[in-house]
């Protein structure tokens, strides 16, 4: 038995004892809580029916990868964008969008990725090299960090009148600087979860501030059943060509995305899941995942790298410390207090760890390209990511009629891709090493 082996608390198919499974479960439900519901307060969505999504969507996850793989689902902050510009579509009368569309395209987006595991499962991993390779998702992920900036400074800036506020101010940089000070000072399970901490920093300090009011957690019932929005039962669903291009190409940073966390979680069990049980099996467990959440109103669902960061810190690979956590998430879903206590979280507090969580996209982005040692001395390289950020950030769009629109994040993901595979000198990347140091 090797040094690693005896490191190991809990193999992934080993049951802990009842007190340490219900601990350990609680840990992980902590360190996916902040960002879980970060996404849908910025989109307008309820916290409640992403923290049950999340929940339902683990389950299914780790049923569809027999068991196997040690993850926990929660709600996607690739398609913040496309949510907000959808959601915002749906409230203007004029736009004629249906109600309920944003939650089509994260149908949609659930079935790409299970298309793109029945490719994997039969044509292996190469054609996603060529499609997606590190000067094509570096900037993706750059622009979709950068496109969220102005809505991290507008909500620490702005009240909710849409003036600017100095208390407002003041939250959003108390909130950041807790944040940055757990992540860069705390060591152990502290370190995993400087979101979660820097809201709760945020949160109490905003209560100082007078900003908080709590007459909603005291009203609510401990035990409601959120209102879910369901397609075919609260509306009537439809598909257009807006709904599919602005959200389908963003697919490609959580594909990306999960292809490193499986090769990164890989490494701290040590166990090799691309090949068992199989890449193609864990990507169905997203798709799955985030088809199931769009049809209860939960926003589109990718493996956590903040879980991840906890399974290397406590060696518990256990995959019953994530079904479990998993049901803790579905609880807290359906508990009123709690879905309560976070409407009152204030705009600034969220603005204030925004800030950094955008700003760590964009340098994800920034760091994939230098890790790959993209070469901008190379102008076909220069040309694809300048594209691609200017595009991207600069709001670019393609309009012909009502009939068809292309903007944004989209359009610059699909140039991207057709640049690269257009302009020559494209070098070809091997699959294991695009992710080598995620």
């Amino acid at each position: 038995m090797t040094k690693e082996e005896k490191a190991i608390v809990l193999a992934v198919d080993e049951k802990p004892k009842l007190g340490q499974w219900v601990l350990l479960s609680i840990q992980h439900l902590f360190a996916m809580f902040g960002a879980t519901v970060l996404v849908p307060a910025l989109t307008g969505m309820n916290p409640a029916i992403a923290l049950i999504s999340s929940g339902i969507g683990t389950l299914v996850f780790i049923f569809i990868t027999k068991g196997k793989v040690p993850s926990y689902l929660g709600s996607s902050f690739a398609f913040i964008n496309p949510i907000i510009a959808m959601k915002a579509l749906e409230a203007d009368p004029n736009s004629g969008m249906p109600v309920g569309s944003f939650l089509v395209g994260s149908f949609l987006v659930g079935v790409v990725y299970s298309l793109v595991s029945l490719i994997i499962a039969k044509a292996g991993t190469n054609w996603l090299m060529k499609l997606l390779p590190p000067i094509v998702v570096g900037p993706v992920i750059m622009v979709i960090g950068l496109g969220l900036a102005s809505t991290a400074v507008g909500m620490v800036t702005n009240n909710p009148a849409g003036e600017y506020d100095l208390t407002y101010v003041l939250i959003g940089l108390v909130t950041l600087s807790i944040t940055i000070i757990t992540a860069i000072f705390t060591r152990g399970f502290l370190s995993v979860i400087p979101v979660l901490v820097g809201i709760i920093g945020g949160y109490t300090f905003a209560s100082i501030m007078g900003v908080v009011h709590f007459e909603a957690v005291a009203n609510a019932k401990w035990i409601a059943v959120p209102e879910f929005m369901m397609p075919f039962i609260d509306y009537e669903p439809s598909v257009s060509w807006y709904v599919i291009l602005l959200m389908l190409p963003v697919a490609i940073v959580p594909i990306a995305e999960h292809i490193g966390h499986q090769l990164v979680l890989s490494k701290v069990i040590g166990k090799d899941l691309i090949k068992e049980p199989g890449l193609d099996r864990s990507m169905l467990g997203d798709g799955v995942a985030t088809m199931l959440a769009s049809l209860i109103g939960g926003p589109p669902n990718t493996t956590y790298g903040e879980n991840i960061g906890v399974l290397a810190i406590t060696r518990a690979f256990s995959i019953y410390i994530f079904i479990g956590a998993a049901c803790f998430a579905i609880l807290f879903g359906f508990c009123g207090k709690v879905a309560a206590l976070l409407s009152t979280i204030p705009s600034p507090v969220m603005g204030g760890v925004s800030i950094l969580l955008f700003g760590i996209i964009a340098s994800s982005g920034l760091r994939m390209l230098v890790e790959n040692k993209v070469d901008f001395k190379i102008k076909r390289n220069l040309i694809i990511s300048s594209v691609i950020l200017i595009i991207g950030i600069g709001g670019a769009a393609i309009h012909i009629g009502d009939l068809f629109s292309l903007e944004g994040m989209a359009l610059a993901s699909i140039i991207g891709i057709v640049l690269n595979l257009v302009l020559p000198g494209r070098e070809e990347v091997k699959f294991d090493e695009m992710f080598k140091d995620s």
